[in-house]
């Protein structure tokens, strides 16, 4: 059984975006899917997020497990994927950050746990970044970042903003992230 872990980011919901939509997709492809509502995600901890993700994940986080996160989501999933026990199938991260170097509060206790990018390397089959060349929150040279110190793939989609209902009412799908999952060979 292939599973997937789809992860939303701060002050969102698995109501958000695409995010329903994208559970429905990965159900009709035969996966197992869990959209979890994080917790205190108008201050989020990546500690407390990954610590709730790991005590309540309704299946196990291992190789039949591919992490889909979004915004503050993508960094999470980095960080289950870094304190993965065992290797997952796969890692796909939308708007990926590194740091709250834009100093946006409702991220100013994210960071609670540093990164160690060898280990999320080891511990995860495929990486794949998604992201857009004027994203507004997220500036394309710290998704570059994690991508290259991860030793991953990066794909710009140009004129995407945050992938998300700011940027088009359109957002509540998002056929393009399943399309780049297949032509990466990440689904």
């Amino acid at each position: 059984m292939k599973r997937a872990v789809i992860l939303h980011g701060t002050l969102g919901s698995p109501e958000g975006n695409w995010f329903r939509w994208l559970e429905s997709e990965l159900k009709k492809r035969g996966y197992e899917v869990w959209l979890p509502t994080l917790p205190h995600t108008e201050q989020p901890s990546l500690r407390v997020m990954s610590d709730f993700v790991y005590k309540n994940a309704p299946f196990p986080l291992d190789g039949t497990t591919l992490l889909i996160g979004h915004s503050s989501g993508a960094i999470l999933a980095l960080i289950i994927a870094q304190q993965s026990k065992t290797p997952l199938a796969g890692l796909v991260g939308v708007s990926v950050f590194h740091d709250n170097s834009l100093n946006w509060s409702p991220n100013s206790k994210l960071f609670d746990i540093s990164f160690d990018f060898e280990a999320i390397q080891r511990n995860t089959h495929k990486i794949l970044f998604v992201h857009s060349d004027n994203d507004p929150y997220v500036p394309l040279d710290q998704a570059r970042y994690v991508a290259d110190t991860c030793q991953a793939k990066i794909v710009i989609i140009p004129g995407q903003g945050h992938f998300n209902l700011e940027q088009s009412p359109t957002y509540t799908q998002f056929p393009k992230l399943i399309e780049t999952m297949e032509q990466q060979h990440n689904l």
